[in-house]
């Protein structure tokens, strides 16, 4: 079997990565098939504590009725499909694929029940078809890879920033500035491993914030990603004071208005259409988190 690191699972360790993946092997179990040098990155054998960086490829040799994940019959919304990929519709309070704590109710136990083998399988068996993910709480589009050669052709894109990825999210505050750039690496928070912070040793990370709407102590923002970090515009936003709305995990503190966590939706996604040429765009209307906290704010006008 074999696993290929992207941007949003590098910085964590061998072993706990694995032990994540494979929710039937104990860390313990793990660390042995480790030091055996029955797992190996990029073809040599490794420690348990070596930190996985993007692009690694990660070989071990395992029965593939450890690594299954059950199919579920859970409605999608597909925006769009073709014969290689398809773009989703990813609602609120749903985990992109699973994990050591929750192996259902994922969009990937969604894709399986729909399409079965035919996705792609690059990442292995718990993030079929998986290109990019979005936290449980942040809503919005996704695409999703149908076979291998798609997979590649759309990460390879990305990698080459001719995918535009847009969202949309409250925050505490009024931003002054109409349009600007924050331009901070994130690296993982060594004292909070959940959560990712400004670090001077971390990954270039780059936001363009644009101004949509002023409101009495709120800001409605459009944020387009250059690049594609782990929780990248919640730290960002935080880091400037002007935390995603409802976003504890990043400081936003008291809630005003009740809402499931970060008030954030990818809403507008471009990419080159697999094999075509083409450039596909998709633009959903705002989420019902988002319109609860626009009509607040309305009101109070």
């Amino acid at each position: 079997m074999k696993l290929i690191i992207d941007e949003l699972t590098e910085e964590k360790r061998l072993d706990a990565y694995l032990a994540e993946c494979l929710q039937d092997f104990s860390r313990s179990k793990i660390q042995s098939e480790i030091k055996l040098g029955n797992i190996k990155v990029n073809s040599k054998e490794s420690k348990s504590s070596y930190i996985i960086k993007c692009g690694d490829v990660i070989d071990f040799d395992i029965k593939e009725d450890s690594l299954k994940i059950e199919p579920e019959e859970i409605t999608l919304d597909i925006i769009y499909e073709d014969e290689n990929m398809l773009v989703v519709n990813k609602p609120s309070n749903m985990l992109t694929h699973p994990t050591a704590a929750e192996r259902s109710g994922t969009l990937v136990n969604a894709l399986l029940y729909k399409y079965g083998e035919n996705l792609s399988d690059i990442n292995g068996d718990f993030r079929r078809g998986i290109l990019h993910r979005l936290d449980r709480n942040t809503s919005g589009l996704l695409m999703v890879a149908k076979n291998n050669d798609t997979h590649e052709f759309l990460v390879e894109n990305m990698k080459k920033g001719n995918v535009t990825k847009k969202y949309l999210a409250f925050v505490k505050g009024i931003i002054d500035e109409d349009v600007f750039t924050i331009n901070k690496p994130i690296g993982r928070n060594k004292n909070q491993p959940q959560k990712m912070c400004i670090s001077e040793y971390g990954k270039e990370s780059v936001s363009i914030v644009r101004v949509i709407e002023r409101f009495k102590d709120a800001t409605l923002i459009e944020v387009q990603l250059v690049t594609g970090r782990t929780h990248q515009i919640r730290v960002h936003l935080s880091s400037i004071g002007h935390p995603v709305y409802n976003d504890t995990l990043y400081g936003f503190g008291k809630m005003k208005i009740k809402t499931e966590e970060q008030v954030l939706q990818s809403y507008k996604l471009s990419f080159p259409k697999p094999f075509d040429g083409e450039i596909l765009s998709f633009e959903i209307p705002m989420d019902e988190k988002l319109n609860k906290i626009l009509q607040f704010y309305k009101n109070l006008a």
